[in-house]
């Protein structure tokens, strides 16, 4: 990505990125889709009452593989291959190790979690056996995940498009047949999800594994490089923060079935809405790691405007589709009346405000691959979680209604978008890597 017109390698990278993320998407909105189809408001509620505790734990780890990829990105600009092979090798060490540790933690836990979010009694039941389900094959998850950050890094988007083609077919498949054919409960939607997701992994291992690949994945050389996991914890914690959203649900969770069925609803429809505007910022990360790896600073700004102005044209865009069709998008996974209006309420609420959701990502996206990830990091901390959250507990005190919870959104996105501007229009970015300016 270090030659050629910057917006035609920008999106030529995101497209496959784009397709990638929607079957991946389609894992989760699958289990959503057929379970409240077939199983009824009850079992979508539990599928829907912890899905940011999934995201929170799983996006902890999914952080850690972005780093990564921003250290391969850096490396593989500056043709430096040793240091590359060190970071993908450490990369995959750590990922196991995680996705180990995630799958114990899940397991064991996962019943208190869910009862400290105050998940409806009625749905406890089936939400741990979904989850607990989930967590056991979480590993395949992670290193899905840690080698899609790979390949990425080194501007193969294609591949993991094309393993995930594959696994997201059976995935639905398994669903139909497990909750459709066989009638299973929820928690048969998550272990379609694990095998489905298995499979990918096998495949991205197998291309990694290749002889003639340059940079081949040897087991011998599985190891931990301390400087490459310090490298990769700097550049990947910051973008595991999700906390306030649990927060967030555990005060859904206090409105009945029907409103964690209808947030549940609008979370699914919003991950795929907003999939367009997480691949341009996956391939803005990738450009500018690569672009200041090679010392191209002009290209690196260059690409970073088009990325950030695309971003938002495309997130406004995609808010209006949402504000106007989301009565019939909620139906597909509800026929509840009172769901799909609760669903459309908190769509109307906030969807016409993704454009700054947008921008905040963008940069934050640019800021990452030029090695400054401590300001989003302490941006989404104070904003997206700290404000957040002393803001949902204050005014739960003061009303107790749905629309408040949903303000909780465009109000902080608006902060953080005012700060990133601030920051990102007053500084010399382009020092991430190299102590040299442009």
């Amino acid at each position: 990505m270090t030659k050629g017109r910057p917006w035609r390698l920008i999106a030529g990278f995101a497209l496959p990125v784009l397709l990638s993320q929607i079957f991946q998407q389609l894992y989760n909105t699958a289990d959503t889709l057929i379970v409240g189809r077939f199983l009824g408001d009850g079992a979508l509620a539990a599928v829907s009452s912890s899905g940011p505790l999934i995201f929170l734990l799983v996006s902890f780890f999914e952080g850690l593989t972005l780093g990564a990829g921003i250290a391969i990105s850096r490396y593989f600009g500056a043709g430096d291959d040793a240091r590359v092979e060190r970071a993908i090798h450490t990369n995959i060490v750590v990922s196991f190790l995680s996705g180990i540790a995630l799958s114990v933690f899940g397991v064991l836990l996962t019943p208190s979690i869910l009862r400290w979010m105050g998940t409806d009694p009625e749905v406890l039941p089936e939400a741990i056996s979904y989850f607990r389900y989930y967590f056991a094959g979480v590993l395949a998850v992670v290193l899905y995940n840690a080698c899609k950050s790979i390949m990425n890094a080194l501007g193969d988007s294609k591949r993991p498009l094309y393993y995930l083609l594959l696994s997201s077919a059976t995935n639905v498949a398994l669903d139909i047949l497990f909750i459709g054919g066989f009638r299973w409960g929820v928690w048969s939607a998550a272990v379609a999800t694990v095998i489905s997701q298995a499979i990918s992994v096998v495949l991205c291992l197998m291309q990694l594994s290749r002889k003639t690949a340059r940079y081949r994945l040897q087991w011998a050389k599985l190891r931990i490089d301390r400087e490459m996991l310090g490298q990769i914890v700097r550049y990947g914690l910051p973008s595991g923060i999700g906390f306030a959203n649990v927060i967030v649900q555990a005060n859904i969770n206090t409105f009945g079935k029907i409103a964690i069925a209808a947030c549940g609803t609008y979370s699914k429809l919003e991950g795929f809405a907003f999939l367009p505007i997480t691949s341009f910022t996956m391939a803005l990360t990738t450009y500018t790691s690569q672009n200041l790896g090679a010392r191209e600073y002009g290209r690196a700004k260059k690409g970073a405007r088009f990325g950030i102005v695309c971003a938002m044209i495309l997130a406004e865009f995609i808010g209006f589709a949402m504000y106007a069709f989301m009565p019939y998008l909620a139906g597909f996974f509800s026929s509840t009346p009172e769901v799909i209006r609760l669903a459309t309420n908190q769509t109307r609420t906030i969807s016409l405000f993704y454009c700054l959701l947008a921008y905040s990502h963008a940069v934050s996206s640019v800021l990452r691959g030029a090695g400054k990830a401590f300001v989003p990091m302490a941006v989404m901390l104070a904003i997206w979680c700290v404000l957040r959250i002393t803001y949902i507990t204050l005014i739960m005190q003061y009303s107790h209604e749905l629309r408040f919870l949903y303000y909780a959104y465009p109000l902080t996105w608006s902060i953080s978008s005012v700060i990133f501007f601030l920051y990102y229009h007053r500084s010399d970015w382009v020092h991430g890597f190299e102590c040299a300016k442009s």
